[in-house]
């Protein structure tokens, strides 16, 4: 749904400018640095890209799942460090409170994720519970007024930065599975909570992740998202739907940048006295990669319109994902190959999509979890159950 159907293609207009004229120019340096330079963030920050999906009554964009995914596919045409900088605040983030937050807790912390002022992270993963989410170990024990965390999360984008975490932990430990669990709010300087050294990753420079680290860290019970107990898993679940179409997105806008970079490539570069593009085998590969994006961008389209809409778009979202995802990966990949030798090296900047890229069949649920997901829901429908 887009709310103005009149100012909305501006505002992508003025965006994608941003992104060409701000954003796409410094990404070696981000890659040297391994890191946004504060200017840029500010410059981000300005734009109000921190924001774009938190209410407007908590100054942000208030966006719609429509209007989000078309900015993000926008957003995502530069270095992936770009996106994944303000990522979290718009995604998982800050998710967790505009679903199920509490008045005051919404009062308190959405205008500060919306300005930029405080970067969230979303602390589920741990190294014991990937796929398996409902497997987490870290713990919350009620104390008076106070619940008291142990435990260690992994793989935490924005952790090593971020003045926010939103934390799974299990508060009934006598219950199994996602019954028991509970998301807390956990502000970055509460004694015990630790972020570990940024990992040394294969792509994604600029983006930092680590762990998260909690020793008896002490967190008012106010602190639990919803302000009940147990409802964690299902907060969880509602941040990830979200969000997947959102990372759909995200997959969409890097294939079109390397489609269009290598188009330029092939325009140029001349074999056996033709440009490369004059070739059909080239040409053959620039119509799947063109058809692909194509096929991934009607269905994240058409899944943010059902979300709009309230409809239970739980199945899609996982197509969405999976699809896109995939469809990013064979992109890339193409994309290398049509590049010959030049593409195997960091001048043209095609190599290093290729390895950001490749992250995004593992996060927010891998290929083949979304491929189990879409089994599960998709034989339900039908009056099927699996595993009887």
């Amino acid at each position: 749904m887009i709310r103005d159907p009149d100012g909305f293609p501006a505002f992508l207009d003025s965006l994608r400018r941003f992104v060409r004229e701000q954003l796409a120019p410094r990404e070696a340096e981000v890659a040297r640095l391994d890191e946004v330079p504060e200017d840029l963030v500010r410059a981000m920050a300005a734009q109000g890209m921190f924001g774009y999906s938190i209410p407007e009554a908590y100054g942000g964009a208030g966006m719609t799942t429509e209007e989000l995914i078309l900015a993000a596919i926008e957003l995502s045409q530069c270095s992936v460090a770009f996106r994944a900088r303000v990522g979290t605040n718009t995604g998982i983030g800050s998710e967790a409170l505009v679903a199920d937050g509490t008045d005051r807790q919404k009062a308190h912390y959405l205008p500060r994720l919306a300005s930029g002022e405080l970067t969230g992270c979303f602390a589920l993963t741990e190294p014991q519970a990937g796929s398996d989410a409902t497997a987490l170990r870290t713990t919350a024990a009620r104390d008076g007024d106070h619940y008291v965390l142990n435990g260690e999360k992994c793989f935490i984008t924005n952790a090593p930065l971020a003045g926010l975490f939103t934390v799974m932990a299990r508060t009934d430990p006598d219950a199994s599975g996602a019954r028991g669990i509970s998301a807390f709010i956990v502000e970055r300087g509460t004694p015990g909570l630790s972020t570990g050294q940024p990992y040394d990753k294969m792509g994604q420079a600029g983006s930092p992740v680590s762990a998260v680290r909690f020793e008896d860290c002490r967190v008012p019970a106010a602190n639990i998202i919803g302000g009940e107990p147990g409802m964690g898993f299902k907060t969880a679940m509602k941040v990830l739907n979200k969000q997947r179409i959102h990372l759909a997105a995200l997959c969409i806008g890097p294939a079109i940048r390397m489609l269009n970079d290598t188009m330029r490539f092939v325009a140029e570069r001349e074999q056996f006295g033709k440009p490369l593009m004059d070739f059909q085998l080239i040409q053959a590969m620039l119509a799947d990669c063109q058809t692909e994006i194509q096929a991934a961008l009607a269905l994240v389209l058409q899944t943010a319109r059902e979300r709009d809409e309230g409809r239970d778009v739980t199945l899609n979202a996982s197509i969405c994902k999976y699809f896109a995802s995939e469809m990013c990966g064979r992109v890339a990949d193409r994309c290398v190959q049509m590049h010959g030798g030049y593409g195997y090296v960091a001048d043209h900047g095609i190599e290093r999509f290729y390895r950001d890229v490749r992250l995004f069949r593992l996060y927010e649920g891998t290929s083949q979890i979304h491929q189990l997901t879409i089994a599960r829901h998709t034989l339900a429908q039908a009056g099927y159950t699996p595993g009887r």
